[in-house]
């Protein structure tokens, strides 16, 4: 059994996007901590799959469901899902998100407002949708995996640095919000993980100027962004909200 202090029995996580990467990461975290966890993304396949990696071995449930974070009616319905058959959500890691890299003057319409559907507004309309329950429970967890790119900036990611920027500000105003309600709001602002987003966006060698610019000099696997997770999930991070906490192996304090 894990420590008092990130125990999570009795606790429920909705994980989106955690069929693969850092959302399966963290969802194998959390049931290892012992809640029931529910995951989202968009293939049955992949879903199906991660369930069983996420609950092997483990006395947890595990559900999923398909839903795709640009459509709001499929929002709303994967709360009213995960809240069905879990019977609450404590805790909500809003993990999916996508990133398609343009410069300025290349931004379309259509790539402008998918990503902005997809990391920013569903973000808002999940979170909006669970708080209700947590409210009446006077205890909640919301996580919003932002990025270093949100603090930060990157060569053609100006969509994705500002919805991961937003989330920062979103979580710093619902923090002030929900705080009386016993209610936890913060980001997670993942530095080089080596998902399959960058492994398709990144060449050889981006990946190893990303690894150089880092003080322990490599990617990290997604498993290391569970334990901050599981961390901000649990009695462990009770008096943390608001704050978007950078995890990059020490990228950021490489300023030469």
């Amino acid at each position: 059994m894990s420590s008092p202090l990130f125990n999570l029995s009795g606790k429920t996580a909705l994980v989106t996007g955690g069929s693969k990467g850092l959302g399966k990461a963290m969802a194998r975290g959390f049931a290892e901590a012992g809640a029931d966890v529910f995951i989202s993304s968009r293939s049955a396949e992949e879903l199906a799959a991660a369930a069983a990696e996420i609950g092997a071995g483990l006395n947890v449930k595990v559900e999923w469901m398909v839903a795709d974070m640009a459509d709001r009616a499929a929002v709303k319905a994967l709360a009213m899902e995960a809240e069905k058959r879990l019977g609450k959500i404590d805790i909500l890691v809003n993990n999916a998100g996508i990133n398609n890299p343009q410069a300025i003057d290349e931004i379309t319409d259509e790539v402008w407002d998918r990503n902005v559907e997809v990391d920013l507004t569903a973000v808002m309309s999940l979170t909006r949708a669970v708080v209700p329950g947590m409210k009446a429970r006077q205890w909640g967890r919301i996580i919003h995996i932002s990025s270093v790119l949100g603090v930060g900036g990157r060569l053609k990611r100006n969509v994705y640095c500002a919805c991961k920027a937003a989330l920062i500000g979103l979580a710093r105003a619902s923090a002030l919000d929900l705080g009386p309600y016993g209610i936890t709001v913060n980001c997670l602002c993942p530095g080089p993980f080596l998902t399959d987003m960058p492994g398709k966006l990144l060449n050889d060698e981006e990946k190893k100027y990303f690894a150089d610019r880092t003080a322990l000099k490599r990617w990290a696997a997604p498993r290391e962004l569970a334990g901050p997770a599981l961390m901000l999930a649990s009695e462990a991070g009770a008096y943390i909200t608001g704050q978007g906490i950078v995890v990059d192996g020490g990228a950021a304090v490489n300023v030469l």
